[in-house]
């Protein structure tokens, strides 16, 4: 196989590991039992073999001999950079406890558990990973591990397998699972413990215990390296306004971390967006007067920042959602039956006066897609609707009409651009290669260490690695109650950007310098050699919120 020089490169570093896991031996001292962040008797209720159990800390102790065992590992849900490395520090930590000890993944996501397809880790298939991008080395998945005989058919091949432990790295619907299934594992007294890793690039896996999900790091690197290109470009044509999209539909922690790192002329949080109440006029007019005073000043050019769920967050088009669902799911035959060319008409004359206003004022396309590219489940595909082109489409029209009142004296022209996938396969920074291979090295020690239902925890990582807190948090104490598909269940909650929390306090306290003035950041590619201060540091996100 051909290498980059990329690659030559990763193959030589040598993640960093928490001073307690570099000694070879650990032993876990537990902290005070947990309960759930809501909705407490219901999680007790469903999960009485793994609630309350207490925080792990690991320190460094004495080496201690432990029969050969088997470890499972399932990459779920979407790439996230790091991934590699999380098996990586989990093979090497599973081998310094034993020798002896062998790591099975299985292939392409919890499915690979369910359909018995799997494959044996070794040293050599090991070695090709480290430090490399993807979740190529057995594939993901979106695989739901939910029902019983799912629960059964992973144990059929659990139990062949000889293995002892399952590792599910993953976001918070993937370690969702991950609890429910050591919960029934451990109700059953199979023997099988199950540990999550916090996985997800869109950063909305995190509490006081899990600082940061990883990927996240590489990601808003990658995605601010190619926005600063952009405005570089921006900055030296002068004449486009550009939208850019960026992951993270359920928060906007991406587009939050890449405005302070590029310092854009716009940035719109859709937490704020729904704090405030806004509608999508509200949203468009305010990119219109940033366009109409930089105009003013001779500046016709800039650069937005958009979050993928921008759309969900608008409470005005979240009620229009709504409707638009239940109506088409009512009224499906009757709406085929109508011609393309009067479904929009068709559409404006049944919705209630004040979606039918808001769904008349959309462009053609966007209203299209709300209506007709829906999801097996009848719903809108909020992901697919191009809220970069709505909203640029939507600000020339404001300022066209502006421009006839005398109010704007400018030109407007905007080019589109969504980053998604061009950061969850990135070869991962230094930061999250140590901090993965960290996370999986604490897996092993949490097998070690007989605990099942926790996810792996590595803390204090704004300090150099060698300071960082190792160790476990029940996954329980994440959970709440939501009604999914018309039913209650148990969930990890989301973390959403906090609009009293340092990171957003720092961006509304200079944006409004950003929107006038020309004042981009250009932070160039990802950098792994050289001062630890350029190479190590971690995201602006989590060095604000963990600033003392």
């Amino acid at each position: 196989m051909t290498k980059s020089a990329l690659q030559i490169a990763r193959a030589a570093y040598q993640p960093k590991l928490p001073k307690a896991l570099a000694s070879g031996a650990v032993k876990a001292v537990a902290g005070t039992a947990t309960e759930s962040v809501a909705d407490q008797e219901a999680i007790k209720a469903l999960f009485p073999n793994t609630y309350g159990m207490p925080l792990i800390t690991f320190e460094a102790g004495e080496a201690v001999a432990l029969p050969a065992m088997n470890v499972g590992v399932i990459l779920s849900g979407g790439q996230a950079p790091g991934g590699h490395n999380v098996i990586s520090g989990l093979f090497d930590g599973i081998k310094k406890l034993n020798p002896e000890n062998k790591l099975y993944g299985f292939i392409l996501g919890p499915g690979g558990l369910v359909d018995h397809n799997y494959m044996e880790l070794t040293a050599d298939i090991i070695d090709e990973y480290r430090n490399t991008g993807g979740f190529d080395i057995i594939g993901s998945g979106r695989t739901k591990l939910e029902k019983e005989d799912q629960f059964e058919k992973g144990f059929e091949i659990i139990k062949k397998l000889g293995i002892k432990a399952l590792v599910i790295i993953g976001g918070d619907d993937s370690n969702t699972n991950a609890c429910v299934l050591a919960e029934y594992y451990a109700a059953k007294k199979y023997g099988v413990q199950v540990i999550g890793c916090p996985k997800t690039i869109d950063g909305d896996l995190k509490n006081d215990m899990i600082e940061t999900s990883f990927g996240f790091d590489t990601a808003c690197k990658t995605y601010a390296e190619v926005i600063g290109n952009i405005q570089r470009d921006c900055n030296s044509a002068r004449k486009y306004w550009h939208f850019i999209k960026l992951m993270g539909r359920s928060a906007s922690h991406i587009a939050l971390e890449c405005a302070l790192q590029v310092q854009p002329n716009v940035c719109i949080i859709s937490e704020e967006v729904e704090a405030k109440d806004m509608s999508l006029d509200d949203v468009v007019t305010y990119i219109a007067k940033v366009v109409a005073e930089r105009a003013a000043q001779g500046h016709n050019f800039g650069t937005v920042l958009i979050p993928e769920g921008l759309v969900e967050f608008i409470p005005a088009m979240k009620r229009l959602i709504a409707e638009l669902n239940d109506f088409l799911a009512a009224n499906a035959e009757e709406f085929a039956q109508i011609k393309k060319s009067h479904q929009r008409d068709y559409i404006i004359r049944k919705l209630s006066p004040e979606n039918s206003a808001i769904y008349a004022s959309l462009p053609e396309g966007v209203a299209r897609q709300l209506t007709l590219d829906r999801d097996p489940h009848g719903n809108v595909q909020v992901s697919l609707i191009e809220t970069e082109k709505l909203l640029s489409e939507m600000v020339a029209t404001k300022l066209a009409a502006w421009k006839e009142e005398g109010k704007y004296v400018g030109k407007f022209a905007a080019q589109h651009h969504f980053f998604g996938y061009e950061g969850r396969c990135a070869a991962p920074s230094n930061f999250d290669a140590d901090y993965c291979y960290s996370l999986g090295y604490t897996a092993s020690m949490l097998i070690a260490n007989g605990k099942t239902g926790y996810m792996s925890s590595v803390r204090n990582t704004t300090a150099p690695a060698a300071e960082w807190i190792a160790g476990g948090v029940p996954i329980t104490m994440m959970m709440n109650m939501e009604r999914r598909h018309g039913e209650m269940k148990p969930v990890i909650q989301k973390a959403l950007v906090k609009l009293d929390g340092a990171p957003f306090k720092a961006f509304a306290a200079q944006r409004d310098r950003w929107a006038i003035e020309t004042d981009y950041v250009y932070p160039g590619p990802i950098q792994y050699f050289g001062p630890t201060e350029v190479c190590d540091q971690a995201t602006k996100t989590l060095q604000l919120e963990q600033q003392k």
